[in-house]
């Protein structure tokens, strides 16, 4: 049996060190002084769902880590939240609009073969990482929106 410890970092890992970011580069966010594509939602709604992502993001894993422990399905999910985390710094620190798209296309590739193993062995994971998913697409939009607009 797995440790409380070793099962509430399943669970709040994500949240965790998305908030640390989030923290870590409150001052470098100029997402309001960009201009937007259309469908740009505000600041603070970005706040809303990563917390609810990176929580559900937690979950999944830890039902996947209940049952399955499969070296590469761990090293693809840890791989992909190091690009979630550090794509932020990359856009709005470094201001690497560009190299951004090509880093979210990257974690796009990597969500997407968590969405497989998931299928194939823990559907709860699955169907908790579809949101992910769609959020990542229109992260996607928006971040190429805002390269060929400013």
């Amino acid at each position: 049996m797995k440790s409380i410890f070793q099962k509430l970092f399943y669970l709040f890992f994500p949240i965790i060190i998305g908030s640390i970011i989030g923290f870590g580069i409150k001052g470098s966010i100029d997402y309001d002084s960009l201009i937007q594509p259309p469908l740009s939602p505000r600041g603070i709604i970005f706040t809303i769902v990563w917390t609810i992502l990176y929580l559900l993001i937690g979950i999944a894993y830890f039902f996947y880590r209940k049952n399955h422990n499969d070296f590469k399905v761990n090293v693809i999910y840890y791989t992909q939240l190091f690009f979630n985390f550090t794509w932020p710094i990359l856009f709005f620190v470094f201001k690497l609009r560009m190299l951004s798209i090509i880093w979210i296309m990257i974690l796009l590739f990597m969500v997407l073969f968590l969405l497989f193993a998931f299928y194939q062995s823990e559907k709860r994971s699955f169907y908790l990482f579809i949101p992910y998913l769609l959020w990542l697409l229109f992260a996607f939009y928006l971040n190429f929106g805002v390269y060929l607009l400013n």
